[in-house]
């Protein structure tokens, strides 16, 4: 909730006028199983951002899980037949909260190559690596820096990035691991952005709900990363590392850095996310949670499926059982070629 909360405040300051316009009010149900699977099949219907783009056919839907309510089947039953509804939109900011469970999918993340693993990251971190905030660091024996962020909810001060962007000016590059982050605060996305920017660059638009309709939408509000006006990395290469299991704000920071005159993608695809999650409550008190306000990159071109890298490697299983990383090393041989 902390987490959504802050993600909440960032858009709703950049804006404030279309989030108003996209406010509107929800119907009354009943507090019965019945009435609380109507309730959230509108909520859905009035709110979630992603019909038209996924073709889903959400009337058809309502009547195959209407089908399977009935006012005498248990919390428990009720909760697995909509957690199973609310599955079909494959969104992993998607989810129905209840006393006993999250109905989730993490299909995003789950069905692909792990392309991560911590003990062999321990081989290239050592032990005498160095913390800022949310962020470890070392410098590598070939002189190419190192950043680990595991979760842009933890996190971190402009002076933490000062004192590591400083220390790594005499690098060849830095290899900016995000893998395995599943998102958090959209302005540490920004913060960690900005430094390795020239200019103001256009990244991406986001849109509004403005009616009930699936394709009623605000018309398209630009999103920039501006340059800090602190310690930045301009001149060197930057390697950014993704896997599957790198979405929402982790996802919205590897679009951004696409558009770095000095950054390259190495890895796998990100798991995607890119609609703003807002939330309702169901009469029996449950919570659901939705993507309902798309962002799009520079091109207006969709990136809820996720980023493709520039270099796409999978860890395989014999590197793994010999210690290597097969990703941090495309990305130090890539660094090192345009040193």
């Amino acid at each position: 909730m902390k987490k959504l909360r802050s993600q909440l405040h960032v858009l709703i300051i950049i804006a404030l006028p279309l989030f108003f316009s996209s406010c509107f009010e929800e119907e009354k149900y009943e507090d019965t199983q019945l009435g609380n699977f109507e309730a959230l099949w509108k909520i859905m219907d009035e709110n979630y951002c992603f019909f038209e783009y996924k073709g889903i056919n959400w009337d058809s839907i309502h009547t195959v899980y209407a089908a399977r309510i009935s006012d005498s089947m248990s919390d428990e039953a009720l909760f697995t037949v909509l957690g199973e509804m609310i599955g079909e939109l494959k969104d992993g900011h998607v989810n129905l909260s209840a006393a006993h469970d999250l109905a989730r999918n993490w299909s995003w993340k789950e069905d692909y190559p792990e392309n991560f693993d911590e003990n062999v990251q321990k081989n290239y971190l050592g032990t005498d690596y160095l913390i800022a905030g949310g962020l470890k660091y070392k410098i590598f024996d070939d002189n190419i820096g190192y950043i680990y962020y595991e979760s842009f909810s933890d996190n971190f001060g402009e002076s933490n990035l000062d004192q590591i962007i400083s220390k790594m000016s005499i690098c060849k590059g830095i290899i900016i691991d995000i893998r395995n982050n599943s998102g958090g605060y959209l302005t540490n996305a920004n913060k960690l952005a900005c430094r390795f920017f020239e200019n103001k660059t256009l990244v991406g638009y986001i849109r509004h709900k403005t009616g009930k309709g699936h394709d009623d939408f605000s018309d398209p509000y630009p999103i920039y990363v501006k340059p800090s006006k602190r310690i930045n990395f301009l001149e060197k290469p930057v390697a950014v590392l993704t896997n599957r299991s790198c979405f929402s704000s982790a996802n919205d920071f590897a679009n951004s850095m696409r558009y770095a005159n000095n950054a390259i993608m190495v890895g796998d695809s990100t798991g995607g996310g890119s609609g703003l999650p807002f939330s309702s409550e169901l009469p029996n008190g449950w919570s659901v949670r939705y993507s309902s306000s798309p962002m799009t990159d520079a091109e207006d071109e969709q990136i809820e499926f996720g980023i493709a890298p520039d270099y796409k490697i999978d860890m395989t299983e014999e590197d793994i059982g010999n210690g290597v990383d097969s990703i941090i090393e495309k990305a130090k041989e890539v660094i090192n070629s345009k040193s």
